[in-house]
């Protein structure tokens, strides 16, 4: 059974006319919550707004949203002002167009729903949705106001329901051109390259997300397990650093070439190695900020 709907209204396709719900795709409810505890008496603090000037506790029905034009100078919004500046929600997400699936940058993807249909009589116009985005193999760009702001979305046909993947605004991502610009050029040898190329095809495989554990989620249980049932803890060990060594033969050892010279296959220059000095255990790319942005075309949706 599906879990409780965080959204009902319609998807609208011209004239057609569907009822839907969505429904979240990924959640952090399963998730270890901690909360702040006073250490002394083990209680569970409380948050409170006070006012730095006076020293008081500000009630809710005295707190105001504002926006700082100044150092410590703000226009104050009042919640019925906010509320009259939110666009109308008509409870309709309206289909704008339709594109090739692959066509966002997946930089672009914010959250992934869940949209299934609302109601018994809304399935032959939902399965009619979705298998002609399926057949057409595209993907259907789709705009609506969702929790009082505005949103464009991605629908894609996944298996027997749709997927409505929320985007980012274009100035919400930031531009890979200003993450990247101080990347100098670096000349790569042919046979670094086949290297390369043979330790990624060796380890090519396929994405199972039940593979990946999140270490630090496991390590939290077994940290509240342990105290709850009077056990010692045991500090994690700590990772041994990897040392500095030649990039040419931490390729060499990583393609299990070590001892080998070059391999049988891979193509070199004949000229000096142009090496550097890198760590076994970070690649050359680790110098990239984990951000990205715009225009990058090299991760795209599928």
């Amino acid at each position: 059974m599906a879990p409780r709907a965080t959204w009902k209204g319609f998807l609208k396709l011209d004239e057609v006319v569907c009822g839907v719900a969505l429904y979240t795709a990924v959640t952090a409810s399963e998730r270890v919550s901690l909360h702040m505890l006073n250490r002394r008496t083990g209680h569970r603090l409380q948050r409170r707004f006070i006012d730095p000037d006076t020293g008081e506790t500000v009630e809710r029905d005295q707190q105001v949203k504002g926006y700082e034009v100044g150092s410590g100078d703000y226009v104050m919004l009042d919640p019925e002002e906010v509320a009259a500046a939110t666009p109308e929600n008509d409870k309709t997400l309206s289909v704008e167009g339709f594109i090739p699936c692959g066509q966002v940058d997946d930089l672009y993807f914010d959250r992934p729903y869940y949209l299934r249909p609302a109601d018994e009589a809304s399935q032959a116009t939902y399965a009619v949705i979705r298998e002609g985005l399926r057949a057409s193999k595209v993907a259907a760009l789709i705009s609506g106001v969702l929790f009082r702001r505005p949103h464009t979305l991605l629908l894609r046909a996944h298996d027997d329901g749709l997927i409505a993947t929320m985007l980012s605004f274009d100035y919400e991502v930031r531009s890979a051109e200003d993450a990247f610009a101080d990347i100098g050029e670096v000349k790569i040898e042919d046979e670094m390259l086949d290297l390369a190329r043979h330790i990624i095809d060796t380890k090519a495989g396929t994405f199972r997300p039940e593979a990946y554990e999140d270490r630090y989620e496991a390590a939290l249980v077994e940290l509240v397990r342990a105290k709850m049932e009077g056990r010692k803890i045991r500090p994690p060990k700590e990772t041994p650093r990897g040392k500095v060594v030649d990039l040419m033969d931490a390729l060499r050892r990583s393609a299990g070439m070590e001892g080998e010279g070059k391999k049988a296959g891979a193509k070199g220059t004949g000229g000096k190695s142009a090496r550097s000095k890198s760590t076994s255990s970070k690649s050359a790319s680790s110098k990239s900020p984990s951000g990205g942005g715009r225009g990058s075309a090299q991760r795209r949706a599928s």
